[in-house]
C-alpha cells in the first residue's frame, strides 16, 4: 500500500479507511489476508489509531471480519455474493446498454473508442489501471443512458461491482476477452440497435460471473488448478 495523502478536509481516520477500503477493492489487500495494524500504519505513514478506527468500519461495511483471538481479515466473496451482484448488474447493465443505443452522441462514442484503445496495452498496464479503464468504459454506457435513476442505482452497487471486476480481470487472458466483448457493444451502440447492445451487455456480465465463480471454485478446491 501507498501512503496516505492528506486532505485538509476530511479527517484522517476516514482518509485512511477510503485508503484501505480501496486496497481491498482494487485487490492490493486480498480475501482472507490478515489486517496487521501496526504493519499498515507504517505502510501508510500514520499512527495505529486511525488504522484501528478504518478496520472497525470496514468490518460494519462487511469489507472485514474479526476472528476471536485471531484478529481482523479481509472478508471473503462467496458463491451467493457473486449470484446476487451479477444477476442484478446483468439486468441493470443491460437495460442501461439499450437505451444508450437510443441516446449515445458521437462524442460519447469516441470517449469509448479511446478507452478501448488505451485498454488494449495489457502488456504495459497494471492491474489498477485496467480495473480504472474497464470502470470508465462502462461509465459511459451508463452515462449514455441519460437515465439519472439509472446511473444513480449502478453507482450504489460501484463497491460490490468493484470488488469482482478486480479479480476478474486479474485472470490471464479476461481483459483481451472482456476489450473484444467491449468493442461488439459499441458496434451496437454505433448502429442503435438497442436490442443487440442490450443482449451484448448482458452475455458480457454473465462471462465475467462464469469468471468469478471459475476463481472461487479453484480458491476453495486447489486441485482443480492445471
Amino acid at each position: 500500500m501507498l501512503p496516505v495523502i492528506l486532505d485538509g478536509y476530511k479527517p484522517l481516520r476516514e482518509i485512511v479507511f477510503e485508503s484501505m477500503r480501496e486496497a481491498i477493492l482494487s485487490g492490493v489487500l486480498q480475501p482472507g489476508e490478515r489486517l496487521m495494524e501496526i504493519q499498515l500504519a507504517e505502510e501508510m505513514g500514520v499512527s495505529r489509531t486511525p488504522v484501528r478506527e478504518a478496520i472497525r468500519k470496514l468490518e460494519l461495511e462487511n469489507f472485514v471480519v474479526m476472528i476471536p483471538r485471531k484478529g481482523a481479515y479481509v472478508a471473503g466473496v462467496s458463491s451467493k455474493d457473486v449470484a446476487d451482484v451479477f444477476e442484478i448488474r446483468s439486468a441493470l447493465e443491460g437495460l442501461a446498454a439499450g437505451l444508450a443505443a437510443e441516446r449515445i452522441t458521437e462524442d460519447e462514442l469516441e470517449q469509448m473508442e479511446r478507452v478501448l484503445f488505451y485498454k488494449a496495452g495489457e502488456g504495459e498496464l497494471d492491474l489498477e489501471q485496467i480495473v480504472k479503464s474497464d470502470t470508465d468504459f462502462h461509465a459511459l454506457v451508463y452515462s449514455a443512458s441519460r437515465n439519472e435513476r439509472l446511473i444513480q442505482i449502478l453507482a450504489n452497487l460501484r463497491e460490490q461491482i468493484q470488488r469482482f471486476r478486480a479479480t476478474s480481470l486479474a485472470v490471464p487472458g479476461r481483459n483481451k476477452l472482456a476489450i473484444e466483448e467491449h468493442r461488439m457493444i459499441v458496434e451496437a451502440l454505433r448502429n442503435h440497435n438497442s436490442e443487440e447492445a442490450q443482449s451484448l451487455a448482458m452475455a458480457h456480465i454473465v462471462t465475467a460471473e462464469n469468471v468469478m465463480f471459475d476463481v472461487l471454485s479453484i480458491k476453495n478446491d486447489p486441485d482443480k488448478v492445471d
